[in-house]
């Protein structure tokens, strides 16, 4: 269905007051606050934009239209993740907080397991289970806001991890300026021709602890997903399993053959090195997300601009180790993240921050948000198949990497597992064997996970 003028989004996406008695008094003036890691001028402008000039004004008339007065506040914030995490769980914690707020799909375990979000059900009633939007997230990417069988959240949008490469170097070195690697020995054949051609760094894979959770992202999970394995399965989590340690292997054979930079794995800065180092033609392969398209070599406003993007950038799906191996049988893999938005469990008006929460998440409001050059990949197909056209990449992530992707635990202890499986890749980078490496990292999950009997190897 599509969403016309103020009135039908107001009929669409606040649907909700119809269905059961308004959290606010009859006159009253309702107040909501909306907060997110975004400020203007600062961190994430563009979604600090969206929300100030375009959601609230619009959701404020549109309540207006059904005979509320429901004021909206925006609380901007431009700290770092960690800081901005902590801030917020000290205010949940003390009952305090937005009543609408982003968070990390990684934290989600754990806030839902303090008690700092609860299912949307619980907190807005069952409007939350039939909103609109359900019908246009693909299962995959619902289930990114899923704990415990139950939705926690919205999802605020989704991505996925490719191999990007340098087509002037792989022609260089003799290689397609379209190649699409069908397994890891093609990706290490590869390097080996890119060094032959004086390429400095033939593959980067992040590694190590100091790229902290890009290397789980964009390097180990991903290569455990091609070797058939994840992180967690069933409720137990893999130790010392092969998946683990043919991924290990993988690593060994990228840096101890020369076909990576191991140097650039232990550096405070290697992951924006890596960013300067590809733009600058020095790297010939990397595995990142589609973060690296739009935020880092956009030729616009990147971080490592690169003018000739579009003409010298090529991309191809991660292969499974051999055709056939890969998680689910897959011959091509991926992981996927992404944020969340939710609700605070201690607001004072639930069914009005529901509302708010789902308007943003309108596909008219998608679709504003998206505009202007922040063209993304939001969690609704609806919105996709229509903005992404303009976006090689984007579609292609959309439409080829997001049916065979996967997701991490959405569960309280992940955050210490992902540090010891970067441990471990920093092993192997460092010169121990894929074995000394994965046994390691077992003896830390044992520690972690509360013995041996909650780890299947």
């Amino acid at each position: 269905m599509r969403l016309r003028k103020i009135s039908a989004v107001a009929v669409l996406a606040l649907s909700a007051a119809a269905c059961g008695q308004s959290s606010g008094g009859g006159g009253d003036t309702i107040e909501l606050t909306i907060t997110q890691n975004a400020i203007a001028g600062g961190k994430n402008a563009k979604g600090a934009e969206y929300i100030a000039k375009w959601v609230i004004p619009q959701f404020e008339a549109a309540q207006k239209a059904k005979g509320k007065d429901v004021k909206v506040k925006f609380i901007p914030s431009g700290v770092d993740d960690e800081q901005y995490k902590t801030k917020l769980s000290l205010d949940l914690k003390s009952g305090k907080g937005a009543d609408v707020f982003d968070i990390d799909g990684i934290w989600m375990g754990e806030f839902a397991e303090a008690g700092y979000i609860k299912p949307l059900a619980e907190v807005a009633g069952p409007e939350a289970e039939s909103w609109e939007g359900w019908s246009q997230i693909p299962e995959a990417v619902q289930g990114l806001a899923t704990f415990s069988g139950k939705k926690h959240a919205l999802p605020v949008g989704t991505d996925g991890r490719v191999l990007y490469f340098n087509k002037t170097l792989m022609t260089k070195a003799g290689l397609p300026a379209d190649w699409q690697p069908k397994s890891w020995q093609e990706i290490l054949d590869a390097g080996a021709k890119l060094k032959s051609a004086g390429v400095p760094v033939p593959i980067q894979i992040n590694a190590g602890t100091a790229m902290g959770e890009a290397t789980s992202m964009q390097g180990v999970l991903p290569l455990l997903a091609g070797a058939g394995g994840e992180v967690q399965k069933d409720g137990k989590w893999t130790g010392a399993a092969q998946p683990l340690k043919d991924a290990l292997g993988l690593y060994q054979k990228i840096y101890s053959q020369g076909l990576g930079d191991p140097k650039l794995q232990q550096e405070a800065k290697g992951r924006d090195k890596s960013f300067a180092q590809f733009a600058e033609g020095k790297i010939g392969i990397l595995m990142e997300g589609d973060y690296f398209w739009r935020g880092v070599v956009n030729p616009t406003d990147g971080v490592a601009k690169m003018a000739d993007r579009d003409q010298t950038v090529g991309y191809a799906k991660i292969p499974a180790m051999e055709a056939g191996k890969g998680l689910r049988g897959q011959d091509f893999v991926s992981m996927s993240g992404g944020a969340l938005r939710t609700l605070n469990p201690n607001s004072k008006h639930p069914k009005e921050a529901f509302e708010l929460l789902a308007f943003t998440l309108s596909a008219e409001g998608l679709k504003e948000e998206t505009k202007n050059g922040n063209v993304r990949i939001t969690p609704r197909t609806d919105v996709n198949k229509e903005i992404l056209t303009g976006d090689p990449l984007l579609a292609y992530i959309s439409e080829e990497v997001l049916p065979l992707t996967a997701y991490r635990p959405p569960v309280a202890l992940y955050p210490q597992v992902s540090t010891a499986l970067q441990e471990a890749t920093a092993a192997v980078v460092s010169g121990k064997t894929p074995d000394e490496a994965a046994a390691e990292y077992q003896k830390k999950l044992e520690g972690i996970a509360g013995g041996a009997g909650n780890i299947a190897s």
